[in-house]
């Protein structure tokens, strides 16, 4: 059985204006699928589209209305094929202060709106595109969801609390999202991983150094990973026929401490 064909078809990538998102778009684009590029960020989500012949939409992934604007749009460029899950945030805080007081709980919901409600909602309205498609093959394949959880979702570091339950949350519905779908022949797969070198660690001397330094906790290689290594396992889970309802970690063999 050959790889799923792209080609011609359409994708999403929400968070696609930056880091592994737009790595992921790139390479999708690479393949031969028009690729709508979901993001907040508006000046830089809308040169990455025009750069690959996409297209941009602007989309806050908690919204219903966002989600379907976005699957219009990659549906008038061709059936719709590949959702790449990859929006997400980060909020640091200890369950309880130094002075004993408790996370602000609005804090915690808003990461887990975003990353885990986010990534379901803009994943059920895909789906429901995709299972509308003509099959691409003889088993019945109509698409397939990577979705972005972390290391953070069984390593979960002191003051990851919210970030590490959204992430969970991502990893505990990939089985039962996969099995959901089967019947209509998409595939749900997940990659959680571990240090990646993204815009979240600023630029300069300063940024570098501490990089360098967060790498050598890596087991091999000792270094932070790229965006596109993350990219070719988004590839390799959208188009690899017989993956489905998997957790892979890319992490360089890390298993995060404490702190």
């Amino acid at each position: 059985m050959p790889r799923m064909d792209l080609n011609g078809s359409s994708s999403i990538v929400t968070g696609g204006a930056s880091g592994i998102g737009e790595a992921s778009a790139r390479q999708l684009a690479a393949t031969g699928s028009r690729v709508v590029v979901a993001d907040l960020n508006e000046d830089r989500g809308q040169a990455v589209a025009s750069e690959l012949g996409g297209l941009f939409v602007r989309c806050d992934v908690t919204s219903t209305d966002d989600a379907d604007t976005a699957v219009a749009a990659a549906s008038e460029m061709g059936p719709l094929r590949a959702l790449v899950n990859s929006a997400g945030l980060g909020y640091a805080a200890r369950t309880i202060s130094r002075d004993n007081e408790p996370m602000d709980l609005e804090r915690f919901e808003f990461v887990v709106r975003v990353n885990l409600i986010g990534s379901f909602n803009v994943l059920s309205r895909a789906a429901g595109a995709m299972a509308a498609t003509e099959p691409l093959d003889e088993d019945g394949q109509r698409g397939a969801v990577v979705n972005m959880a972390s290391v953070a979702a069984f390593d979960g570091q002191i003051g990851q609390a919210s970030y590490s339950a959204s992430k969970g949350g991502i990893v505990g519905m990939t089985l039962p999202i996969a099995r959901d779908l089967s019947a209509v022949g998409v595939r749900v797969n997940t990659i959680a991983p571990g240090l990646i070198d993204t815009p979240i660690y600023g630029e300069g001397e300063q940024s570098d150094a501490f990089k360098a330094h967060l790498g050598q906790s890596v087991l091999f290689p000792k270094r932070l990973g790229s965006s596109e290594e993350l990219a070719f396992m988004v590839m390799d889970l959208l188009t690899n026929p017989y993956m489905n309802g998997e957790v892979v970690r890319v992490d360089g063999g890390i298993r995060m401490p404490p702190k």
